[in-house]
C-alpha cells in the first residue's frame, strides 16, 4: 500500500435551459442522491473529454464544455464505509447537444431538469454540497476560458513506455 496520498479527480457538467438545470437521480450506497452529470477522470484522457464522456454516459446526451466554472476541493467521509475521500472537482459549461437512445450508465435512475429552487429545496438528496456551489457559481457567472486547462501529452499516454 502507498503513503502517497491522492485526491479523486472528478469533472461535473453544469447544463442550464430556460432556466433549468440538467440533472441525475443516482443511487448511491446513501440512498437516492442528485447530481449534475459527473464522474471520474479516466486514465489517458482530458478533463474536457472526461465531461463530455459522463455526460453521455450518464444524461445520454452530447456535450460540448465552453467554459470552466471553477475547481473545487471537498473532503467526504461515507458514513456507510467510514472512509475518507478527497475530490478534485472540475465544472464546466457549456452546450447540450444531440440526444442519444442509450441506455443510462450503472446506477443512474432519470434525468431531470430542476430550477435553483427546487434545487435549493433538495440540498438534503444532493450528492455532495458543491452540487449546489457550481449551480451558484454558474449563475453568478463565473466562467474561465478552457484555455486554461493544459495536458501534456504525456498525460494522454503519449511517450510513455
Amino acid at each position: 500500500m502507498s503513503d502517497i496520498w491522492k485526491p479523486s479527480v472528478t469533472v461535473a457538467a453544469i447544463i442550464s435551459r430556460d432556466n433549468k438545470f440538467l440533472m441525475i437521480e443516482e443511487e448511491t450506497s446513501e440512498g437516492v442522491r442528485i447530481n449534475q452529470p459527473a464522474g471520474h477522470l479516466d486514465p489517458n484522457e482530458t478533463l474536457q473529454q472526461a465531461v463530455v464522456r459522463e455526460t453521455l454516459e450518464e444524461a445520454a446526451h452530447d456535450f460540448t464544455p465552453t467554459d470552466l466554472i471553477g475547481t473545487y476541493l471537498s473532503r467526504y467521509v461515507s458514513p456507510a464505509t467510514g472512509q475518507e475521500v478527497t475530490y478534485l472537482r472540475f465544472a464546466f459549461a457549456g452546450e447540450l447537444g444531440q440526444a442519444h437512445d442509450r441506455p443510462l450508465d450503472t446506477g443512474i435512475l432519470r434525468t431531470v431538469w430542476m430550477s435553483h429552487d427546487e434545487l435549493l429545496a433538495s440540498q438534503a438528496r444532493h450528492r455532495s454540497p458543491l452540487v449546489m456551489q457550481c449551480v451558484n457559481d454558474y449563475l453568478l457567472g463565473k466562467r474561465a476560458p478552457l484555455s486554461l486547462l493544459y495536458t501534456h501529452p504525456s498525460a494522454l499516454g503519449a511517450g510513455v513506455q
